[in-house]
């Protein structure tokens, strides 16, 4: 008898992987294939809808030479999170490009949303206690509003009664069922600005706040699911249902095992994503923070997450090899940080895109400050790296702020996580164990033990409904953090300094 498997496809921002994983939950096989971005002008990041579906398919049908369809006991799929799109519900064709998660075109729709508010009966602590979020560009309503603003395709659809809107996780599921799934899942529905968290339904008034017609937006369904099953001529043979759906981060969230309140994982990817699990009650971050559902089974409680995320981390360090070129390997920026003694007091604002949690800061520009004529190439790429630390520490202390909870360990995973010199120096700074875990598809097999446990086959408990990965690194703290949180402060001067300079336009 052939062995089943759960097939977790992780449609991520810079690549799409596809996973086999068994009741053992061992990765038997994986594929991947890298996704293209577009620019089309300064601060639109766009991705071609069509190129993305064949990266599933194909990276689906590589792993697949594996096991037979017959063998898939069920697909889970994770998406990218607050990346949208808008197609024809008659023949499933993209009206537009996707637009990113990464994407600003609206960003000064969100800062005159403040003229709506009065209006509106809104106002940000309204709005944040009603989503877990703060208006910025990005969440999705703003770029669903732009569609339907600026894109004569999808006017037209609309007043043919044709338009689908939505999450990639939407498209996936309608395109994979061959256009009988038009549905999202909570942990990507929470991402809109558009959806009640108390209600977990769209929220009517941030409908008619952003003019988005609730009849083209799909219906939200709880991560652990039975969706609907696959279309076999579609998906290479398979007819299994999907189970799962979930955005990438409270994937990985459960994935590393957080279930309980407190956990907390960092995901340190093109950008990087601090989720801490914070039990079953919602709580309001006062300190710039963000509250959404997380990717929970049939058998729990709704859980909810503290959010802090960061535009760029890898990003930075491929924009240091890409842009700058002052390095042909991103891998070997730990050891050049790691060949002077310390920063040379040079110091680096990781916003190339702006500046996410807890700021908020959509036009402050990136930044280095401190060079002389002593400085080094080692020194710029040694303060890039610690100013994602740095970042990341200013995360965590308003975490634990928020939730009154004392952090004894972090779960890390994520390209970046690889960088030995980073991972010290973060541990450092923060005078808290990080452990890296050595599953390099923790995302992917975080959507498989999803749809497995929906299925029945993963067994997990309540008082343990996803595992903690045992393989990994953990750093330790090894210098006094009295040393290291001048360095901090530093850093937060040369934030300042860069928001004066943004100020001064």
């Amino acid at each position: 008898m052939t062995e089943e498997c759960i097939l977790a496809i992780d449609q991520g921002t810079t690549a799409t992987k596809t996973l086999l994983v068994n009741g053992a939950e061992e990765i038997i096989a994986v594929a991947s294939l890298d996704n293209k971005q577009m620019y089309p002008q300064p601060g639109w990041v766009e991705m071609d809808p069509e190129l993305l579906l064949h990266n599933i398919l194909e990276t689906s049908r590589l792993v697949m030479e594996k096991r037979p369809p017959d063998a898939i006991r069920a697909v889970g799929l994770s998406n990218q999170g607050e990346t949208v799109i808008a197609w024809d519900r008659q023949n499933g064709k993209p009206l537009y490009n996707a637009i990113s998660w990464q994407d600003t075109r609206t960003k000064n729709r969100c800062i005159e949303l403040s003229r709506q508010f009065d209006q509106a009966k809104f106002d940000q602590t309204k709005i944040q206690e009603i989503t877990g979020l703060v208006p910025d560009s990005y969440f999705s309503a703003s770029k669903f509003a732009w569609l339907l603003e600026n894109v004569e395709a999808v006017q037209q659809a609309l007043v043919k009664n044709r338009l689908l809107i939505g999450n990639l996780d939407s498209w996936m599921l309608w395109q994979l069922s061959g256009g009988t799934i038009f549905c999202t899942d909570y942990t990507t529905a929470c991402r809109t600005l558009l959806f009640n968290i108390h209600t977990l339904d769209w929220d009517k008034n941030l409908l008619a706040l952003f003019h988005i017609p609730r009849e083209i937006l799909p219906t939200p369904c709880p991560s652990a699911h039975l969706f609907g099953k696959v279309d076999p001529s579609i998906l290479s043979g398979i007819t299994a249902p999907i189970s799962a759906s979930s955005v990438d981060q409270p994937a990985a969230l459960f994935g590393h095992g957080c279930t309980t309140k407190g956990s907390l994982k960092i995901t340190y990817g093109t950008g990087a994503f601090l989720l801490m699990n914070i039990g079953d009650s919602f709580t309001c971050s006062k300190h710039g923070l963000l509250t959404s559902i997380a990717a929970t089974t049939p058998k729990m409680e709704t859980q909810y997450y503290l959010d802090g995320g960061m535009y760029s981390a890898g990003a930075s360090i491929q924009w240091l090899r890409n842009q700058i070129e002052i390095i042909d390997d991103v891998s070997t920026t730990g050891e050049l940080a790691e060949s002077i003694p310390d920063n040379g007091g040079v110091y680096f604002v990781p916003a190339l895109v702006g500046l996410a949690a807890p700021h908020w800061q959509r036009d402050i520009c990136g930044a280095f400050f401190g060079l002389t004529r002593a400085s080094k190439k080692a020194h710029m790429i040694r303060a890039v790296l610690e100013s994602i630390a740095y970042r990341v520490y200013e995360i965590v202390q308003a975490m634990q702020q928020d939730s009154n909870l004392v952090i004894e360990r972090i779960m890390a995973d994520g390209g970046v996580s690889n960088n030995s010199f980073l991972m010290q120096f973060q541990a450092n700074l923060l005078g808290i164990p990080i452990s890296t875990t050595h599953a390099s598809d923790i995302t992917g097999l975080g959507i498989a033990r999803l749809a497995g446990v929906t299925m029945g086959f993963l067994q997990t408990s309540p008082a343990n409904p996803s595992r903690e990965i045992t393989s990994h690194t953990t750093y330790l703290p090894q210098k006094d953090q009295k040393e290291i949180l001048p360095l901090f402060s530093r850093w937060q001067n040369a934030v300042q300094c860069a928001r004066s300079f943004q100020n001064t336009k």
